[in-house]
């Protein structure tokens, strides 16, 4: 028998199998019904010889010194700041929206001053933000909002932004300079060998077993460890007994051409037009020097994987019931964007990987639930 068996091989489940492994000499078994480690980071060379990622771009980036440091010992890493331009009115222009886009989109020549002067005359009141749709037109106004936002969303995640919570949008600034950086964190660096590359050493450990291509059952599985680390869909883990939890997905077409370069930047969004949500070159990312380029259409679907728990307070409260019962069992944690039914990103992952090691450290005994970061 095991000391912990965990379900599922991306960042949550890697980062705690080498914990457990390497900090407490205990044995784990870590199971992935993909036939690959990774989970939605996992990347590979395809047929041209690009390294790509499978799953969409992942861009590292965090204000977190630990958790670079924490990943540090297992990749090298290559500087490099995402950039997105979004394709409106036939014209490219960088998204989020900074003073550029507004000139460009405009034919205006607006300073900083007259960019937020601008915006405040657009701006629309609304006492009591509550949706995406609020969160934007009371910061950039109706025009910006729906030539930029408002496809885009519909698009992503099937709902119109009145229609999903503030927390969608809110995430993505508006600048009154000409800073036209996708993010602003302090460390933005890609792993220099790729992520699949970082998770292999992250795995290699005597104490380590990795079963890969096997779907978790629990009459087979819970036999074999003490305690159980569950990084797949929660309401899965119950058998959806009290109904199943909303995830958006996505399905990906990849493409090679024979040119070096098919767009200025890492991602071109397409919030007015086209079925797909972006599209990304991946040379971009990686900065490999070669005579063709590899690039990735993203289409958003309501069947396949899950990969984005929708926010509405709906959901919430439907997961609040698996969280609840989650919290019965007293030797089985969920962790991850999926065992928390949050969309977090990938250092917000490790973040709270490394939060539920030191809790179990600590403790030296399983509690039942790691709850969703607030």
């Amino acid at each position: 028998m095991h000391d912990w068996m965990i379900v599922g091989a991306g960042f949550a489940g890697s980062v705690l199998a080498e914990r457990l492994a390497s900090q407490r000499d205990e044995t784990v078994l870590v199971i992935d019904k993909r036939d690959h480690i990774g989970g939605n980071a996992y990347d590979y060379t395809d047929a041209a010889g690009i390294l790509v990622h499978r799953y969409g771009p992942h861009i590292f980036h965090t204000n977190a010194a630990a958790i670079v440091d924490y990943l540090s010992q297992f990749t090298a890493w290559r500087p490099y700041e995402h950039r997105v331009l979004a394709q409106v009115d036939g014209k490219l222009l960088p998204i989020p929206i900074n003073l550029d886009t507004v000139n460009r989109l405009y034919n205006l020549d607006l300073d900083p001053e007259g960019m937020e002067a601008f915006l405040a005359a657009r701006r629309e009141k609304v006492e009591d933000i509550q949706t995406s749709e609020d969160v934007v037109v009371s910061t950039v106004g109706r025009d910006l909002y729906e030539k930029f936002f408002q496809g885009y969303t519909r698009k992503q995640w099937g709902l119109d932004p009145s229609e999903l919570s503030r927390i969608v949008t809110a995430r993505i600034p508006t600048r009154t300079n000409r800073d036209d950086r996708y993010f602003t964190d302090t460390f933005q660096q890609m792993p220099a060998d790729g992520y699949t590359a970082m998770f292999a050493r992250m795995l290699d450990h005597p104490n380590i077993t990795v079963e890969l291509g096997r779907t978790w059952d629990e009459s087979s599985d819970r036999p074999l460890a003490r305690r159980i680390i569950f990084t797949g869909p929660i309401d899965e883990y119950f058998q959806q007994c009290f109904g199943p939890l909303p995830y958006r997905s996505l399905r990906f077409v990849h493409e090679t051409r024979d040119v070096e370069w098919a767009q200025p930047v890492g991602t071109v969004n397409f919030p007015q037009t086209e079925d797909y949500t972006r599209i990304t070159e991946f040379k971009h990312l990686t900065g490999q020097v070669h005579p063709k380029t590899s690039l990735v259409y993203e289409y958003p679907t309501a069947e396949g994987d899950p990969y984005y728990p929708i926010p509405r307070p709906e959901n919430q409260a439907l997961y609040k019931l698996y969280r609840k019962q989650a919290e019965s069992l007293s030797d089985v944690w969920f962790v991850g964007r999926l065992g928390s039914y949050q969309y977090l990103n990938m250092d917000q992952v490790v973040g709270q990987a490394l939060a539920t090691f030191d809790r179990i450290n600590a403790t030296r005994v399983p509690t039942a639930f790691v709850p969703a970061a607030e």
